[in-house]
C-alpha cells in the first residue's frame, strides 16, 4: 500500500558522495542530520561512514577501503 504524502520526515538524513583511495565512488550515503553542523561541520559524517564501512567489510570479508574525500550531495562547490 502506498504511503500518504508528507509521511516521510524531511531533513532526517544528509546524503554524501564518498570517494575511496582506489578512486571508486559510493553515492548517496545516508548520515543522520543530528550528527552534523556545529563547529565540526560535516566532519562527523566521515567518522560515521567509516564505521559503516568497517561493519560492511567485517560482514563481507573484504578489506575496508580508506576514504579519500566526502562531499555533501546537492551542495554547490565554491
Amino acid at each position: 500500500m502506498p504511503k500518504k504524502p508528507g509521511t516521510n520526515p524531511k531533513g532526517e538524513f544528509a546524503f554524501f558522495n564518498v570517494v575511496y583511495e582506489d578512486n571508486s565512488q559510493r553515492s548517496n550515503r545516508r548520515v543522520p542530520a543530528e550528527l552534523l553542523g556545529g563547529l565540526d561541520g560535516d566532519e562527523p559524517a566521515r567518522a560515521f561512514i567509516r564505521e559503516q564501512d568497517r561493519e560492511i567489510a567485517e560482514k563481507s570479508g573484504r578489506p575496508q577501503l580508506e576514504i579519500k574525500s566526502i562531499s555533501r550531495v546537492g551542495v554547490k562547490k565554491k
